[in-house]
């Protein structure tokens, strides 16, 4: 039996995308809102280290809804593991390498120590100018180049994607609608849950897979670009009136309502205003309905370092150099959070 994990957003997403179009598999898809990283422990969970002792064994279905010969435990042959950090994951990992599940990993956020294990097969990269599709597209020898460029554009790697588009000749106008696709795809997977979502990403890649070019999938009048088109623009719209509770040379940071459709926005808004003031840092503040902040950090663009480790200072902050994020900052640390962004850079 074989998992596909993979992030929720653009990146998440197009990586399965290419690998599934390159290589067809059966699989059971895990997967989530963005934020949703520690996705691993739902495959590592169905793993028992240890087998049931005699008299245990009761037969039947386990509650995972497999049978095995003990009638405990789900078989995890093998797993694919995409764009969700291997250091937040590293217990899962270690537990499913440790039960002989084979695990191909391709990542570019903070990995910590990497195991060692014939079972692994790991291709990590946290350079602040590559993502995971990205990643992919090299595994594959740029067999679906196109969706490496979508990808890149919904992560916002701009210098990247348009670099990759002009190599394989792509025209400006295709490099536009591919963009907005990406951009599209990244807004659909912010959210606190997937009830906020317009698609939950499992259903999203499914309608993605069917197409082995996306700009046939554009060039599709039914298909999913026009109602991603149109929700985005509705929301985006709402982002322009955010509250502004800092701007300086140094950052900017701006407060979002709790509501759903700044849940979704908050991610891709912050792109949007990092591409606007690309010297500048931005943060984008959603507030939770315990009262603290999912916080979106993006890194100055024409600076593209330290947001992992300005998040990581934080309870449930991680992310990558140029893009990260803190799942719950407690109101009570919202001074310091702003102070710390602004020190960072200001030495930087």
């Amino acid at each position: 039996m074989h998992y596909d994990v993979f992030n929720g957003d653009a990146d998440g997403l197009i990586a399965l995308v290419q690998l599934r179009l390159a290589q067809p598999k059966e699989s059971i898809l895990i997967t989530g809102v963005k934020r949703d990283i520690s996705l691993l422990k739902q495959v590592s969970d169905l793993v028992i280290k240890e087998k049931p002792k005699d008299g245990d064994h009761k037969g039947g279905t386990d509650s995972c809804g497999e049978t095995d010969s003990c009638g405990k435990n789900t078989i995890v042959n093998s797993v694919t593991v995409l764009d969700i950090s291997m250091e937040k994951n590293k217990a899962a990992l270690d537990h499913l390498l440790q039960n002989n599940v084979e695990v191909f990993y391709v990542d570019h956020h903070r990995s910590g120590d990497i195991p060692t294990s014939a079972q692994l097969t790991a291709l990590i990269n946290t350079d602040a100018n590559t993502c995971t599709s990205l990643l992919v597209n090299e595994y594959l020898n740029n067999a679906y180049p196109h969706w490496a460029v979508v990808a890149a554009f919904g992560d916002n790697m701009t210098t990247s994607a348009v670099a990759l588009a002009d190599k394989i000749g792509l025209t400006q106008q295709q490099q536009d609608k591919l963009s907005a696709l990406g951009i599209y795809i990244n807004y659909n997977g912010y959210g606190r849950s997937v009830e906020d979502l317009h698609y939950d990403p499992a259903q999203l890649f499914k309608l993605l897979l069917n197409y082995s070019d996306p700009l046939e999938l554009i060039g599709d009048e039914n298909s999913v670009f026009f109602s991603l088109e149109q929700a985005y623009q509705s929301d985006m719209a709402k982002a322009k009136s955010a509250k502004v509770l800092a701007n300086n040379e140094i950052c900017k940071v701006v407060l979002l309502a709790d509501e759903a459709w700044a849940r979704r926005i908050s991610g891709v808004f912050g792109n949007e205003l990092a591409n606007q003031s690309p010297n500048k840092a931005h943060a984008v503040l959603t507030l939770n309905s315990d009262s603290t902040y999912t916080v979106s950090v993006r890194a100055p663009l024409n600076n593209k370092q330290g947001a992992d480790e300005l998040c990581v200072q934080f309870p449930t902050g991680g992310g990558r150099a140029s893009a990260a994020g803190i799942n719950n900052l407690p109101k009570e640390m919202l001074g310091d959070f702003i102070a710390v962004v602004s020190l960072y850079y200001e030495t930087k």
